[in-house]
């Protein structure tokens, strides 16, 4: 065995030794050609040189456009020293492309080609008037149309499997600085590396029809078009790069391209820090990059666009964090937006995407904003202390909220509103300075299993005609009410739990119309209702739980129906005082009140001139000498098969003045109190 082992690492030795020998006879052959000792002009030397040599450059200005040899390194003399815009052997050595063949790039890539260390500038017409217009204009007048056309660009990559560009200037171009294109049956797929692209008449660096570049750590500023630009399906991955003050995106995506655009850095461009456009098959995902300080969006999506926006930081953008519009379908997830101008995320124009897991605060609209007929799936984010609301659904957009947390905001902690419609499910809402959940203005909501506490108003407010189910939500220690209804809205309330709310557990105000089905409804202390309908709204109350003290356990000033509550009151409070009645049905009401039971309140029922009033098989304990008291109703009164229990003789099952119809079948019972030992 130890020979064996002594023989293998023999080998690998002799192996080691064979690799080391022929990698010294590559560099034995390979040549250095110098300019200008050698060759006066780069295309000289490049014409002379074979696949392997160096054709080494050193500093001047070459007024020509150069075309490379397969496997010919083209380089500039000099080590890496920086200098004011990249590396000073760069800006020393200048190709001017102002007086070669007008049809060839700056510089032309070929196979297994290597081009560092240039400055490559005067190829085409750089338009500074144009320039300045439409830098004025923030690129808003600029062609779509013109966008990756063909062109002459500073150093072109076309149809090239393999090469690789890096350490060069490239700048005032005519067309893009540096441009790869694919090709039918090639993998184009050169390293883009380490260049500085900028004042270009196109974009600073761009990738097209199919190719799959790696292009990392370059610089790409004031560029008429993107700092980097994608279209007709490129593929590539752009990786830490720096794109500022571009006219339009520091990084665009359009036309199929799916690029992995991943740690880049995209901050003061007149329009998006990353724009994505035009297409379903439009598919990048974009990562970890930073955006922030752009004139649009930091990252925008639409024109039916998609693919994966997932653990970006955007910032202090003059519209949304990341914005998308115009049937795009990404999945926006794990993203921090803050400090933005408008939403941290934005939706609308019927755009379908799916937002999770971000976080969304200090923004100057909504953390998360959906409008315009957007249809929105947004989950298990975190909105908090946003101008607005932590959520904002508006203009008939459609939408899923499900699972976020909403607080600190200066709204509500979800807000719907005009005409939008949305399902409400699994939500924390807490400590914002207006409603946890706001609706308004026709919206049409679905309210489950929410938990809305100590907000500002309303744990849930629904108002202005908008039409909710409101299903099994907590709503604690509201400053207002627990749920709120008012303005001619419709809501159905069933299993809500709504305790310790300041004000009153549910109110109901300007013609709005509720039912009110198995809820749990509680305050210990302080005067206002538990529950209030007034202004000519409208009620059914069907077995709820209504626990507390207060003026009332319902106070109405409109109609309604009260069959199988639960009234648990903490008095009875006895008088002279403020009233504390079970029911307060007050001057012009309609109520049926049937099938109750009523404990620890003054009084069950108490009614003053009320329009009709219907009583009917209720169980009335603890009261204070009258169980119901009815006074001048308009129409006659119908008080049946009540019973009335005390430990005190001195008191009365009905007492009723004015006009009446049926009063029978009362029951006033003393029960003896009871002592121990008896």
């Amino acid at each position: 065995m130890v020979l064996i082992l002594f023989y293998r690492r023999s080998s690998m030795k002799w192996m080691v030794g064979i690799v080391l020998w022929i990698g010294l006879i590559a560099d034995l052959r390979a040549d250095s050609i110098n300019v200008p000792n050698d060759y006066q002009t780069i295309q000289g030397a490049i014409d002379a040189a074979s696949s392997g040599d160096i054709v080494l450059v050193q500093p001047g200005t070459f007024r020509e456009r150069v075309k490379l040899k397969s496997g010919v390194t083209l380089r500039s003399i000099g080590n890496d020293d920086l200098g004011g815009m990249g590396l000073k052997r760069a800006e020393r050595t200048i190709i001017d492309g102002s007086e070669g063949d007008v049809e060839s790039p700056g510089i032309l890539m070929a196979e297994d080609s290597v081009v560092d260390g240039f400055t490559v500038t005067g190829v085409g017409r750089y338009d500074d008037a144009l320039w300045d217009k439409h830098h004025a204009t923030g690129g808003d007048e600029q062609s779509y149309d013109d966008i990756g056309k063909p062109g002459i660009a500073g150093i072109s990559v076309i149809g090239i499997a393999n090469c690789e560009v890096f350490n060069n200037i490239v700048h005032h171009i005519g067309y893009s600085g540096i441009v790869v294109m694919g090709a039918d049956g090639i993998r184009v797929a050169p390293r883009i590396h380490n260049n500085v692209a900028y004042r270009n008449m196109g974009g600073g660096i761009g990738a097209m029809m199919g190719c799959s570049a790696v292009i990392e750590s370059n610089r790409c500023f004031e560029n008429f078009y993107a700092g980097i630009g994608h279209a007709s399906g490129a593929t590539t991955l752009v990786i830490d790069n720096e794109c500022f003050s571009n006219l339009r995106a520091g990084i665009g995506i359009s036309e199929g391209a799916r690029p992995i655009v991943r740690g880049n850095k995209c901050y003061e461009n007149r329009r998006a820090g990353i724009g994505v456009r035009t297409g379903v098959e439009t598919e990048p995902v974009i990562e970890d990059n930073e955006c922030y300080d752009n004139k649009l969006a930091g990252i925008g999506i639409s024109e039916q666009a998609s693919g994966i926006v997932r653990g970006n930081l955007c910032f202090r953008n003059r519209e949304a964090g990341i914005g998308c519009r115009t049937a795009a379908k990404p999945l926006i997830e794990d993203n921090e937006c803050f400090g933005n101008q408008m939403a941290g995320i934005g939706c609308r124009s019927k755009s379908e995407p799916v937002i999770r897991g971000n976080r969304c605060h200090h923004n100057q609209l909504s953390g998360i904003g959906s409008q315009d007929e957007a249809k929105p799936l947004i989950i298990d984010n975190r909105c908090f202390e946003n101008i607005m609301a932590g959520i904002g659904i508006e203009d008939n957009a459609d939408s899923v909220v499900r699972a976020n947390q909403c607080y600190g905001n200066q709204m509500a902690g979800i807000g719907v509103r005009s005409h939008a419609r949305a399902i409400i499910v699994g939500n924390i809402c807490r400590n914002n300075k207006l409603a946890g959940i706001g609706c308004q203005d026709h919206a049409d909501v679905e309210i489950r299993g929410n938990q809305c506490d100590e907000n500002g108003q309303a744990g849930i407010g629904i108002e202005s005609k908008s039409i909710a189910v409101i299903d099994d939500n907590d709503c604690h220690r509201n400053a207002r009410a627990g749920i709120g209804v008012r303005e001619g809205a419709v809501a159905n309330l069933t299993r809500n739990r709504c305790i310790e709310n300041v004000m009153v557990a549910v109110g109901v105000d300007d013609g709005s119309t509720v039912e009110l089905i198995g809820n749990v409804l509680e305050r210990s202390g302080g005067m206002p209702p538990i529950i209030a309908i007034k202004g000519g709204s409208s009620a059914t109350i069907l077995k709820n739980t209504i626990k507390g003290g207060g003026v009332a356990g319902v106070l109405l000033q409109g109609s309604a129906t009260i069959l199988g509550n639960q009234f648990l009151g903490n008095g009875p409070r006895k008088g002279p005082g403020p009233p504390n009645y079970a029911t307060w049905v007050q001057e012009g009401s309609q109520v049926v009140f049937s099938d109750n039971t009523v404990d620890r309140w003054r009084h069950a029922l108490a009614a003053s001139k009320a329009d009709s009033v219907r009583v009917t098989g209720n169980t009335t304990t603890n009261f204070l000498r009258t169980a119901i008291v009815i006074s001048e109703t308009v129409k006659p009164v119908d008080v049946i098969g009540n019973l009335a229990v005390s430990e005190s003789s001195d008191g009365e099952s009905v007492q009723v003045s004015g006009p009446t119809g049926v009063i029978s079948e009362n029951i006033f019972r003393v029960i003896a109190e009871t002592t121990d030992g008896q």
